[in-house]
């Protein structure tokens, strides 16, 4: 028996029958042949961990723009910490841990740099608007290796397009994903505001910290074991009411001391300009674009391509670039 088919076995015997399981996920696009020793959804985990747009996310902004501080998150290190959450509740549930941590790892390959101000910029330029989830599906089928995808599973590429608003994923391991991905950013944004100076822990309601915890280790705890003791043994993934109730507040709190703070927001406007600029600019001179863009514009026209192109910039390549094109330089 190869290990893959006594992997399968063994996840028929332990997960419970509302998991996922490996050996009844859907055909992919392109027929492959199995991997002796991998499940399907280890190898779609291994195609995005190797991919060129995972490693991007290692710098690209996740709220505060290019902060200078090495302990500041930023894409990657919020996609692992959404990954290890999701993982952590998938086992709880006996659910498919592989497929969650695929589509956790993702999740977020279609975010631009400098944030949701470089994904509202393209929103407004890109014909049919821009939205990051969808654009990570579009990497993992149309962008990576060369233009040709990384032919994931249907489950992992459902998971990632649903991980955020609207319809919920076919899978409760894409659902785990969903809500995996709030509890990470909402405390790990706290923790980012009070290193920057933007939040104290006192500004806090008392009921949000009575409720959930003082310390981003009591919140998470708190948040997914609602989410396990809630989903247990049911089809669904849910949170109990209660917290489920105090984490809208807690959102609502962040939305007006963090994401809107005019000091956190300062540089958007600036970062909203340079997306604009470079976007007109690349319509202008697609030629100047890499030569895998290129084949992409040949096949889904100029303006998608240009818009793979930005988006998949990191934070500080996007500066670079913005540099050479519109910053005179001094005489040599």
């Amino acid at each position: 028996m190869l290990i893959r088919e006594r992997t399968e076995q063994i996840e028929r015997l332990i997960l419970s029958k509302y998991a996922c399981k490996a050996d009844s996920c859907a055909p992919r696009d392109k027929e492959e042949e199995k991997c002796p020793t991998r499940t399907e959804f280890q190898r779609d985990r291994d195609r995005i961990i190797h991919s060129k747009a995972f490693r991007r996310l290692s710098h690209k902004t996740q709220v505060f723009l290019s902060p200078e501080g090495d302990h500041y998150r930023t894409r990657l290190t919020h996609t692992l910490e959404t990954s290890q959450l999701a993982r952590t509740i998938a086992r709880s549930l006996r659910l498919n841990e592989d497929l969650t941590e695929a589509i956790a790892l993702g999740h977020d390959l279609g975010h631009t740099p400098f944030g949701h101000a470089g994904e509202r910029a393209l929103n407004e330029l890109c014909p049919g608007g821009y939205i990051h989830a969808e654009q990570s599906v579009r990497i993992v089928e149309k962008v990576e290796n060369g233009g040709e995808g990384l032919n994931l599973t249907k489950e992992v590429r459902n998971g990632i397009e649903r991980h955020t608003e609207g319809a919920a994923a076919d899978t409760l391991e894409g659902r785990i994903v969903r809500y995996a991905d709030k509890i990470a950013y909402c405390n790990h944004d706290i923790d980012d505001a009070i290193r920057a100076g933007v939040l104290k822990v006192q500004d806090i309601p008392w009921d949000i910290q009575y409720r959930l915890g003082r310390t981003t280790s009591e919140r998470i705890t708190s948040l997914s074991n609602a989410i396990v003791e809630a989903s247990v043994d049911k089809p669904d993934i849910v949170m109990e009411s209660g917290i489920y109730k105090t984490y809208l507040h807690l959102n609502e709190f962040l939305f007006e001391a963090v994401y809107t703070n005019p000091i956190a927001k300062s540089q958007e406007a600036k970062a909203e300009m340079m997306i604009k600029m470079l976007y007109e600019y690349f319509c202008k001179n697609p030629e100047i674009m890499p030569e895998e863009y290129k084949t992409i514009m040949e096949r889904d026209g100029k303006e998608k391509a240009v818009c793979d192109y930005i988006s998949g910039m990191s934070d500080r390549y996007a500066v670079n670039i913005f540099n050479d094109i519109f910053i005179p330089k001094s005489w040599a």
